[in-house]
């Protein structure tokens, strides 16, 4: 049975999250005899969106599609970005006319096509078009260019991405949920042959609050006054999931979580990670 092994990678935050992905991919991809590497990177650019050069180096260090969910277009870079490369996705479920895409059919180096698909909730974040409705008019397209299909479902409420899954249960490869930053311990096969887990972790900073300053968010917290919030610096960390999917079938072999450290030691924090951004 010849079979793809792909790793998916939770929210990406800041100089952080991007230098635990350009050091530790390229270790896993060796290793682990990985065919493909997706990351979710809607916070790479100094804790929020994407710019031109955040997003080269990750696909310039073994990263093959960049995923992303609400914070995609908060600066205005990411509009070119998104419109200019194909592998750097927005939520497929935004409204018509929004630029960039929402789903790619990549090419591994054995010549496997392996499509994935960026899926934004809707309960507790911005209105957007249905993503269940979205997810099966995607599927359908996708099908008739290979069986491999991979969901990225960026949303907030546990009991959407769960119902996710069950909805897709048999019609692709993978479900899994990215937007929360805590890694979820439920990673499974569903009945029909779906890889599900509800989320993959942040790849960032762990001594934080979900990868920003820790005095700066209890000061919001305390007194809810705006202030900055600064992408913090210490214990970084590389959270996702590596899964197997039989080539001939698209469906999940196995599941299974990944949690690295970048060497137990704190990335510089840099003028880039400090700003007001939305965690």
């Amino acid at each position: 049975m010849e079979t793809a092994k792909v790793l998916v990678i939770g929210d990406t935050v800041g100089k952080p999250g991007r230098e635990a992905c350009r050091k530790i991919i390229p270790k896993l991809r060796e290793n682990l005899g990985i065919d493909l590497v997706v990351v979710n990177g809607e916070n790479i650019a100094a804790g929020s969106s994407v710019t031109r050069d955040t997003t080269e180096e990750l696909l310039t260090h073994g990263v093959d599609v960049i995923t992303s969910g609400d914070h995609i277009f908060k600066k205005k870079e990411a509009v070119q970005v998104v419109e200019e490369n194909p592998h750097v996705l927005r939520p497929l479920n935004y409204p018509k006319g929004t630029p960039g895409r929402g789903s790619v059919v990549a090419s591994t180096e054995k010549g496997v096509k392996i499509a994935v698909v960026n899926l934004l909730g809707r309960v507790f974040l911005q209105s957007v078009d249905c993503p269940f409705q979205a997810a099966e008019s995607i599927v359908k397209s996708l099908k008739s260019q290979t069986k491999i299909i991979l969901i990225d479902f960026h949303a907030e409420a546990t009991s959407e991405k769960v119902a996710m899954g069950w909805f897709l249960d048999g019609e692709v490869s993978a479900v899994y949920g990215t937007h929360t930053h805590i890694q979820t311990a439920d990673e499974s096969i569903l009945p029909k042959g779906t890889a599900y887990m509800t989320e993959l972790g942040m790849t960032g900073p762990y001594h934080s609050v979900l990868g920003r300053d820790i005095e700066q968010v209890l000061h919001r917290f305390r007194t809810q006054m705006p202030g900055p919030m600064d992408v913090a610096s210490e214990d970084v960390r590389l959270s996702g999931a590596l899964i197997e999917i039989d080539v001939q079938t698209g469906r999940a072999q196995s599941i299974r979580r990944i949690h690295e450290k970048l060497n137990n030691v704190s990335s510089p924090l840099t003028g880039e990670d400090k700003g007001w951004g939305a965690t």
